[in-house]
Formats: C-alpha cells, structure tokens, sequence
C-alpha cells in the first residue's frame, strides 16, 4: 500500500474499462486521484466508490484542458502523474474510413495526447513527474480494420519520445512513456471480437473460461503497469514503450 501516496494524479477517460481500472488501483495505493471521462453518471459514481475527484471533459476540447489544469492547481497545487487514457475505436479500414471518422479518432487520441502532455510539462518541469500515454499493441504490428486508430496510436508511440526527449534534454525531471496494451477484456476488444468473429463475449455462459480462451488480459493488467510508471519505483524509466500484451505481438509476429 502507498507506492503512489500523496501524487496528484489525473487519469482521462476513466468512466470504465482501463481507465477506470487505473482510477482505483492509484486511489488503492495512495494517490490523489482526478478522474475525467464525458460518462459524468458513471464516471461520479466510480469517483465516489473510490474518494477521487470528477470533471466532465471531452479531452478533444483544448479549452477543457486549461479548465481541468486550472482545477487540479487550485484545488491540490501541483501535478505529478498525467495519463493519458482516452480513446475511441471506429472499426473501418482505408477503403471505408470517412474523413468524420478520421479527425474525430485523430483529435481524441493525438490532439488530447498533445494538449495534456504540453501542459502536464509546463506543470512538472521544476518538481517532476511521469506522463503515462497509453498506445496501443496496433502502433506495433497495425490493424487493417482499425485504420485510424493505428494511426493515432502510431503517433502516440512517436509522441511520446519526442516528449521523454524533451525533457531529458532541458533537464527536467519528468519522465514520459506509453503503454501497449493488447487485446484485454473491455467494451472495446467485446466490440471488436464480435466485428470480427462473431463472439459475444458478454453473453457467454462462462465469461471467464472465454476470457482465458481468447487470451485476453484484464484491465487490472494495465491498471499494474500504470501503478509502476506513476511511483518512484520507475524512476530510470523514460521514453519507454511497455507491451503488455502476454507475448502476442512476439508469438504471432508484426503482422
């Protein structure tokens, strides 16, 4: 207990799935957590069960960036973890990707990845901090069906060690990485499965003996790693991308 004690943290998008695992496990272990998500029923009542701070935020809104630094100065006076988790996923290849479905995924992702990032740093850079961007084993290997999600992920591969270098090189004590989770069992991955093979997971007589059959992982897999690169105990790690994916990306290869 208290690996993260006392960090102001902010987790984006952390209603449900990963990023409402990573929200308890910091709170479990200490932090001040701010929680944001567009979900406000869901996302007050999780921050609730868990003591956290709510704000609404669309996190492709640059001005509700300001908004939420304005309140985490305010209210707490510092900044030490930012994560980066939001996202969206819209199934369609490059043949049928609309010119909608390509900016909205790519603001979501890269535009909210950019604005946090670029504030989190003005915020961390004389006391320190970690900025957690969570990617995507797609950034790796590509999805033909995820087209602009893999991009963006792509971008926040890149993204994120352009920042880690940054910092390194003005001497700041920010540390900066991205997360790559695989396929875990979430609303997103049930969607997917179902696209793609027809398996709806939710309705599955034992969801846990499924699970295990298609190899997914738990949010809490990630939630973990997020732990690790928030405390003081990934002090030497920065500009790292962390694949965390139970071996898939080595054992089926780049596809």
């Amino acid at each position: 207990m208290g690996r993260v004690d006392g960090k102001v943290v902010i987790v984006t998008g952390a209603a449900q799935g990963l990023g409402e695992a990573d929200a308890r496990r910091l709170a479990a272990e200490g932090a001040r957590v701010v929680m944001t998500d567009v979900d406000d029923a869901r996302g007050q009542a999780v921050a609730q069960a868990i003591g956290a701070d709510y704000l609404h935020q669309d996190v492709s809104d640059e001005a509700g960036w300001h908004t939420l630094m304005a309140h985490v100065m305010s209210r707490y006076g510092q900044l030490d973890v930012l994560v980066n988790n939001a996202g969206i996923a819209v199934i369609a290849n490059i043949e049928t990707t609309t010119t909608e479905q390509w900016r909205r995924t790519l603001a979501v992702h890269l535009d909210s990845t950019f604005w946090g990032c670029q504030l989190a740093v003005r915020a961390m850079k004389e006391r320190g901090g970690s900025i957690i961007n969570m990617s995507s084993v797609v950034a790796l290997q590509g999805s033909s069906e995820y087209l602009a999600y893999a991009a963006a992920k792509g971008g926040i591969r890149s993204m994120t060690k352009a920042v880690a270098a940054h910092c390194r090189a003005n001497g700041y004590p920010i540390r900066c990485n991205s997360i790559h989770p695989g396929s875990i069992n979430t609303a997103m991955v049930h969607a997917a499965l179902e696209h793609s093979a027809g398996i709806k997971l939710g309705e599955a007589e034992d969801q846990e003996a499924l699970r295990l059959q298609l190899g997914l992982g738990e949010p809490l897999d990630i939630a973990n790693m997020v732990l690790f690169l928030a405390s003081d105990e990934a002090k030497h790690v920065n500009g790292a991308e962390l694949v965390v994916d139970n071996g898939a990306t080595s054992i089926f290869g780049m596809r």
